[in-house]
């Protein structure tokens, strides 16, 4: 019976760290031989991180990638690998490295460049033309990168057809709600339309405003599920693949069998190439079925917050963050994120109530920072404000407050914010959600001011399930009930409520879904039944509000459409939606 073990590094790498993600490799190579693996394959750009954006418009940075794959290959005895990397030729690639026993076999080049969203690859690569077919312990293994597979007639059937049995995808796939079951739809098809066993290796960790899922699964030639990596967490899946039975199920497939004969005609040259012709002779024990649970929604949104936190602050050489914590469910549950992502002991939680803080606000934030551990500083914000108002009196002569007055106060907690920054290198975070960006109801330079917007892509309905899941995960009560259970309301003027300025969000949210992530316009919004007035007042702020937009902080991508990359508008702009 012919079987084919395989491992699958679901690992974390940085963006140009070239000795970390290769001491990754390395440490992963080890591991997998000493399981008896005969084929180990690694992410999408595993060797310089993935996306590295203009940085591969650095000769010195595509030289270093190359001299980390030589370092690789010296370390494959007795096994093959698959790594991604960026290759140098006439022109650069997006590439998997085929190496077995010390030597480079040979190098597959990406074929379908994704450019749309948050993807950019025809700005730095050229696209490949073959797509083999390499023998690998006498097992036929198609190689292909990521987007290739998403397409019907790509890469994976015409390699599937020309002899492969076994299509491993190298992916760096960023994660959105909804996306892990979309993917595992789309692979399962794959294999059972190619009647080939399907390994899926994807990236795991968080990057800039991408976070990576992990997830990475193995489907049999029927597209059925057979094992499943870990999500939001680094992993090695070793499983062994029954190849006999893709055989057998091709002889009794006719469709497939009179494709295949007829081979029709593709775009892309095939070709087999030689890696390993005899399988390996060592005895092997029976693994385990290696299939992890996956924790479905809301719960994968809030372990892509907590890693997404988790890396930036990391990653980028911070230790402890800053943020204002008014009472509110937003500021809320961006500390408690924070606090799970890093630690308690590396959260401070920032009070600066004014003469118009409620008392249960203030509470609630003294109340929110002792259940989590958190460092709790108090600092009032009125003479601060007083001293703006008198200052500004002459001037503001005969006019009555405005806007003007509520925007001092939370430009106010911001400098306070960032002078904390500042002088302790702590990195500020900002709380505003989705719905709040989405139509300005924010300030810049004020609640704006900061360093990482973690909830930047998160409604505001989507923030209280948030919060209801992470209590529920608890014994006690973490975010208190009754920041849950208020009114929203920013509190910078008397009786302030958000909806005095809003419609309320559960009719806001959806009609941003239509307006902002589906390009609906605002007459088949109100054609598929939402209020007019609420449809019109939300088009209008969000068109108001691009120029706000483009000066936020990074934050992290939870939704299929993010402002930022997702999403690129003028701000010059004389075309209304409304």
């Amino acid at each position: 019976m012919r079987k084919l073990r395989i491992g699958m590094s679901q690992i974390n790498v940085t963006v140009g760290d070239f000795a970390g993600n290769t001491q990754k490799i390395l440490k992963a190579i080890t591991e997998a031989r000493a399981l008896g693996v005969d084929l180990v394959t690694f992410p999408e750009l595993a060797i310089c991180g993935y996306p590295p954006e203009d940085l591969l418009f650095k000769p010195q940075f595509i030289e270093q990638n190359l001299r980390c794959l030589e370092e690789i290959a010296k370390q494959t005895s007795k096994l093959t690998a698959v790594v991604g990397f960026v290759d140098a030729k006439e022109d650069i690639y997006n590439a998997a490295a085929i190496i077995n026993d010390g030597k480079l076999i040979d190098v597959y080049h990406k074929i379908y460049l994704p450019n749309y969203g948050v993807f950019d690859e025809n700005r730095y690569f050229q696209a490949g033309r073959e797509c083999p077919v390499y023998i690998i312990g006498g097992v036929g293994v198609g190689v292909n990168i990521c987007e290739d597979i998403w397409y019907e007639a790509g890469p994976a059937t015409a390699q599937a057809y020309a002899g492969a049995e076994v299509i491993v995808n190298i992916s760096s796939s960023p994660y959105h709600a909804g996306k892990r079951d979309f993917r595992e739809r789309m692979l399962g098809t794959r294999a059972a339309d190619n009647v080939a066993i399907v390994a899926y290796n994807n990236l795991v960790g968080g990057q800039d405003e991408l976070v990576f899922d992990g997830n990475s699964m193995v489907l049999n030639e029927k597209g059925e599920l057979i094992a499943r990596g870990k999500q939001f967490e680094e992993d090695l899946i070793v499983v062994d693949l029954d190849v006999e039975s893709v055989f057998r199920t091709r002889l009794h497939d006719p469709r497939w069998r009179k494709e295949a004969l007829l081979l029709r005609e593709q775009p892309w040259r095939t070709a087999k190439i030689m890696v390993s012709e005899l399988p390996s002779a060592a005895p092997k024990p029976a693994l385990p079925i290696r299939r992890s649970e996956v924790r479905g929604l809301p719960g994968e949104v809030y372990d892509a917050l907590v890693l997404g936190t988790h890396d930036y602050i990391l990653k980028n050489g911070f230790e402890k963050v800053v943020i204002g914590i008014s009472g509110g469910i937003d500021s809320s549950l961006v500390a408690t994120i924070a606090a799970d992502a890093l630690g308690a002991a590396n959260v401070i939680g920032v009070s600066m109530p004014s003469r118009y803080s409620s008392a249960g606000s203030i509470s609630d934030a003294e109340l929110l920072a002792r259940s989590l551990g958190i460092k709790h500083i108090n600092i009032p914000i009125d003479k601060v404000f007083q001293a703006y108002l008198e200052t500004l009196a002459d001037h503001f002569r005969d006019t009555k407050p405005n806007v003007t007055e509520e925007n001092i106060q939370a430009r106010i907690r911001g400098n306070i914010l960032m002078a904390l920054s500042n002088k302790f290198g702590w990195l500020a975070f900002t709380t505003g959600n989705k719905s709040e960006m989405a139509t300005g109801y924010t300030t810049l330079y004020g609640d704006m001011a900061g360093g990482f917007a973690v909830i930047k892509d998160v409604p505001k309905t989507l923030v209280y399930q948030l919060a209801r899941y992470r209590n529920s995960l608890s014994d006690r009560e973490i975010i208190p009930s009754s920041v849950i259970d208020k009114v929203p309301s920013a509190e910078l003027r008397p009786e302030q409520k958000d909806i005095d300025s809003l419609p309320p969000y559960d009719l806001l949210d959806p009609v941003l879904t239509a307006y902002v992530e589906e390009d609906r316009s605002v007459e088949q919004i109100i054609g598929a039944g939402f209020e007019e007035k609420v449809v019109k007042k939300a088009a209008r702020l969000v068109d108001a509000s691009e120029y706000k937009r483009r000066q936020s902080p990074p934050g992290i991508k939870i939704t299929p459409r993010a402002f930022g990359r997702d999403r690129r508008l003028p701000i010059t702009n004389r075309f209304k939606g409304c």
